[in-house]
C-alpha cells in the first residue's frame, strides 16, 4: 500500500511538471523564452510654474509605434519662472525600440573616413523616426569622432562622448581612453566636457568659450541642445532658447539626466524634426528654428547630425545606404 501510494505521488510531481511546461511554452512564459520588457515612459516633466499651461510636461508620442509601443516621445514645458516665454523642447528614446546612426556633413567632421550621403540614407528612410544636431566643430575645440571604429579625428581626453555599441546599448562617456574609439562602438562624437554627470551639474561650468562662443553679442543666454541619458539607458534630447551651459544642465537634470553633455548652440544650428509615415515621409520641425525647413538632413547639409531609427535585429552599424 505504501509503494502504491508513493508511486502514484510520483506520477502525480512529473504530470505537474509535464503540464507546467506545456503552458509556459504555449504561453510564452518559460524563463528561457520570456521577452524583455519595454522600457517604462517616463514621469511627466514637472512643471516649475504654479499654474502650468494645460499638457505642460506631459509626453506624446509621435511617429508610428513600434514592438506594441511608442519609439520615442516628445514635451514642452516651462523652465524659468522668471522668462515665462521661454520653452524647452524634449524628445525621449526608448533604447529598446530605437538605434541611432550617425553621419558627417559635407564639411564636418573635416576628415571623415567615410564622408556617405551627408543626409539621411534613402534606404533606411522607412524607418526613420526624428533627426537632430551634432554638437561643436573640431575646428573650435578638438572634437574627435569615429565611425565603425574608424576615426574621423582623434577623440580627446576629458571630453564628454557620445557613443553608441554595436549591442545596441547607447551611452555618455567621459573620455579617458586614449585617441582611437573602440570597434565595440557603432559610433562615437565628442563635444565638450560632460555638464552633468551621476545627476548633478559639473561644478567647473561658466560663461567661458569652453562652451562655446555665444552669437551674436556677449550675452550667455543663446540658444542651446543637449543630449542625456536617464537612469534606464534612454537618450533625451533638449533645446531650449535663452541658457547658458549652467540652466543647461539644471533642464536636462530636471528632464531625467542622469549624465549629459552639450551640443551646438546659437540660433542658426539648433534642429530637432520628427517624422511621420502615412503616404509618404512627413518630417516636422519641433521647435521654432527659421533657419532651416523641416527637410534639413533630407538633403546634403554641412554639418554631421544623428538620426533615430526603429531598432532592427541584430549588432547596430551605421546604414550608409
Amino acid at each position: 500500500m505504501i509503494e502504491h501510494r508513493r508511486r502514484g505521488l510520483l506520477v502525480a510531481a512529473a504530470l505537474g511538471v509535464l503540464l507546467a511546461f506545456v503552458v509556459a511554452s504555449a504561453t510564452g512564459t518559460a524563463a528561457v523564452t520570456r521577452a524583455k520588457k519595454p522600457t517604462p515612459r517616463p514621469p511627466r516633466i514637472a512643471p516649475v510654474f504654479a499654474h502650468p499651461y494645460r499638457g505642460e510636461g506631459v509626453w506624446h508620442p509621435t511617429g508610428p509605434p513600434f514592438k506594441g509601443g511608442p519609439p520615442m516621445l516628445v514635451a514642452t514645458y516651462r523652465p524659468d519662472t522668471a522668462a515665462p516665454s521661454v520653452y524647452a523642447y524634449v524628445a525621449w528614446f526608448d533604447h529598446t525600440r530605437t538605434s541611432v546612426g550617425y553621419y558627417p556633413g559635407r564639411s564636418e567632421p573635416p576628415n571623415a573616413a567615410v564622408r556617405g550621403p551627408m543626409e539621411v540614407p534613402t534606404g533606411q528612410r522607412w524607418r526613420l523616426l526624428a533627426a537632430f544636431n551634432s554638437g561643436f566643430t573640431y575646428a573650435y575645440s578638438g572634437n574627435g569622432s569615429s565611425i565603425g571604429g574608424r576615426e574621423n579625428e582623434p577623440l580627446k581626453p576629458g571630453l564628454a562622448t557620445l557613443v553608441q555599441y554595436r549591442s545596441g546599448a547607447i551611452n555618455i562617456l567621459d573620455w579617458h581612453g586614449g585617441a582611437v574609439a573602440s570597434s565595440r562602438f557603432a559610433w562615437a562624437r565628442q563635444s565638450c566636457p560632460p555638464i552633468v554627470w551621476n545627476g548633478k551639474a559639473n561644478t567647473a561650468l561658466n560663461d567661458g568659450s569652453t562652451w562655446g562662443q555665444a552669437y551674436p553679442g556677449p550675452s550667455p543666454y543663446v540658444w542651446r541642445t543637449a543630449v542625456g541619458i536617464d537612469r534606464g539607458g534612454n537618450l533625451i534630447f533638449v533645446v531650449a532658447d535663452s541658457q547658458t551651459v549652467e540652466t543647461l544642465a539644471r533642464l536636462t537634470i530636471h528632464v531625467g539626466a542622469v549624465r549629459a553633455m552639450q551640443l551646438d548652440i546659437n540660433a542658426f544650428w539648433h534642429t530637432l524634426i520628427t517624422y511621420r509615415h502615412k503616404h509618404g515621409l512627413h518630417p516636422t520641425l519641433v521647435e521654432p528654428q527659421p533657419n532651416h525647413t523641416a527637410e534639413r538632413y533630407l538633403t546634403p547639409d554641412d554639418r554631421d547630425f544623428f538620426a533615430v531609427y526603429r531598432r532592427m535585429p541584430g549588432p547596430v552599424t551605421d546604414p550608409f545606404k
